[in-house]
């Protein structure tokens, strides 16, 4: 049985002028998930009435269903095209804020509106999965080999880049508008790109030998339980950091997810050749320490100050954990299923975030909202164990040693 798989095609271009154009299509579809981030827990918390359970519930939805959505992005970037799987990830977006209006119209039954809401998120997370799938395969096939993890790394900076600029403009345009105005951009935000990706060639198919998302699977599970260990800090952030400076009276919470942002950019732009140069496991290692010291302030932090160093002490860390295992996840397969690699191993990052954001939900409702960047901590630190096994039993492509 044969499946087709993208060709690879090296772009002749320099790296940042055939990557750039895959970059902006990616930041403009994020700018969607960036502006909603600081606000929806707001929303959900203090304009609908529930607790911090169903912040997390509402925030995790959009993770479990990239989980959902992982295997399917994944093949159908491989069997279709990356640019096709892009567009399909748009209008899917798009359509997310659709719903989002169609929850504020009932908003005066939470129990509905809410799970209207859910089922936007839902939307918007298979939307996700399609379009960070799709664009790291699109350029993997476009660049030199060598240049795996500066692919990973730019495409998920232009992802970060959206978040922060998105976060301040989703809680300015919240303040004046209301939910509704994250609603609209939602909707109409991402059908821009779309016009951006028409007139990039698209990664001509050819047929390979069929390899089974179980397969896939197991061959990337190391460094995807490293990559889900070390984004827990990543979803305390996202979901909880404006709930603790709320809680604690500090003003401008935005100025965290801006913070972690910034940092995870700059350590991208900086140091984004550092795993392709010293090996995945090594980097990730390193900066899953600097990230569990960042979660650690945030716990401890008895002023803003101190929180948003924190936040951007875990931005930094966090920036090259996900590059870093994804390097050794990519290395483990052939060429021809890279897309359905990166999908499985993205699907551990949202399995974590699918299962943590509710449970530290639940353990902020129990032991303050500081409580939840302590079991962060805990948690992300345990990926250095990850990095440190594939340290010690280092493989190639097809799981032999090196």
């Amino acid at each position: 049985m044969s499946v087709v798989a993208m060709q690879e095609t090296v772009d002749p271009r320099p790296f940042a002028a055939s990557l750039l154009p895959i970059m902006g299509v990616v930041f403009v579809g994020f700018v969607v998930i960036g502006v909603a981030m600081p606000v929806l827990p707001l929303y959900v918390h203090d304009g609908l009435g529930f607790g911090t359970f169903v912040v997390g519930l509402v925030a995790g939805s959009q993770f479990a269903a990239s989980l959902i959505a992982r295997p399917w992005a994944g093949h159908y970037s491989d069997g279709r095209g990356a640019k096709r799987a892009v567009a399909l990830g748009l209008l899917a977006a798009s359509a997310s804020g659709l719903l989002y209006l169609c929850s504020l119209l009932i908003r005066r039954d939470p129990e509905a509106s809410v799970a209207v809401l859910l089922l936007g998120r839902a939307v918007l997370g298979g939307a996700e999965s399609f379009i960070i799938t799709a664009a790291v395969s699109w350029g993997l096939a476009i660049v030199d080999a060598q240049n795996t993890g500066k692919v990973i790394a730019w495409v998920g900076c232009a992802m970060f880049a959206a978040f922060a600029i998105g976060a301040p403009v989703g809680s300015a345009l919240y303040a004046g508008f209301g939910f509704v105005a994250i609603a609209l951009v939602t909707a109409v935000a991402p059908l821009a790109p779309l016009l951006l990706i028409a007139p990039l060639p698209a990664v001509v198919p050819v047929r390979h030998a069929r390899l089974s998302f179980v397969n896939v699977f197991g061959k990337v599970w190391g460094p995807g339980l490293g990559s889900a260990l070390g984004s827990v800090g990543f979803g305390a952030v996202t979901t909880f950091a404006a709930l603790l400076f709320a809680d604690r009276g500090w003003t401008q919470g935005w100025l965290a997810y801006t913070a972690y942002a910034v940092a995870f950019i700059l350590a991208r732009v900086f140091f984004s050749h550092a795993a392709d140069k010293f090996g995945g496991a090594k980097v990730a290692l390193f900066c899953v320490l600097i990230e569990t010291a960042g979660q650690a302030l945030m716990w401890l932090a008895a002023r803003p100050e101190l929180a948003l160093i924190g936040a951007a002490l875990t931005g930094f860390g966090f920036s090259l954990v996900y590059p870093g295992f994804g390097v050794e996840a990519v290395r483990r397969v052939p060429a021809q299923s890279r897309g359905l690699a990166m999908g499985a191993y993205t699907a551990f990052l949202d399995l974590a975030q699918g299962l943590a954001s509710p449970a530290l939900g639940l353990v902020a409702k129990g032991a303050g909202l500081n409580a939840v960047f302590l079991v962060s901590a805990i948690t992300v630190l345990c990926a250095a164990l990850v990095a440190s096994w594939l340290i010690a039993y280092p493989v190639t492509i097809g799981g032999k040693p090196q």
